[in-house]
């Protein structure tokens, strides 16, 4: 009997603490570049578990290009200050990130400067 409770306990255990060993690693990303952009605020996604900043950044050609900036969960960015409005749609903002090692528009968001000149780090 304690064998088969202990083994069902095992099991609940490890259904438990699967959903933690799927998330994902941050090689994709080049942590020895870092790049400052400025641009354009299209959207800011408050959601789990990451949330992302999607920021129009104009290139040498003139053209908008889309970048999509990993950030941390709402609940750790919650405790080092952010907001789910602390970014709107059309703020005119600077970022640093570390690049997409495959020379995508995207990266891992490492600061953002806010219009008013708060620079908010994640």
């Amino acid at each position: 009997m304690k064998v088969k409770t202990l083994g069902l306990a095992g099991v609940g255990f490890c259904l438990l603490v699967a959903p933690a060993l799927a998330h994902h690693s941050f090689a994709m990303f080049d942590a020895t570049t870092t790049l400052e952009f400025k641009g354009t605020v299209k959207e800011f996604q408050w959601t789990n578990p990451h949330s992302w900043l999607q920021v129009d950044v104009p290139s040498e050609q003139g053209d908008m290009v889309e970048w999509s900036l990993e950030m941390g969960s709402p609940g750790g960015l919650a405790r080092s200050g952010w907001r789910p409005r602390t970014v709107v749609p059309g703020d005119e903002v600077t970022v640093t990130l570390h690049p997409l090692k495959d020379g995508s528009p995207g990266g891992q968001l490492l600061t953002v400067m806010l219009p008013d000149g708060t620079l908010m780090g994640e």
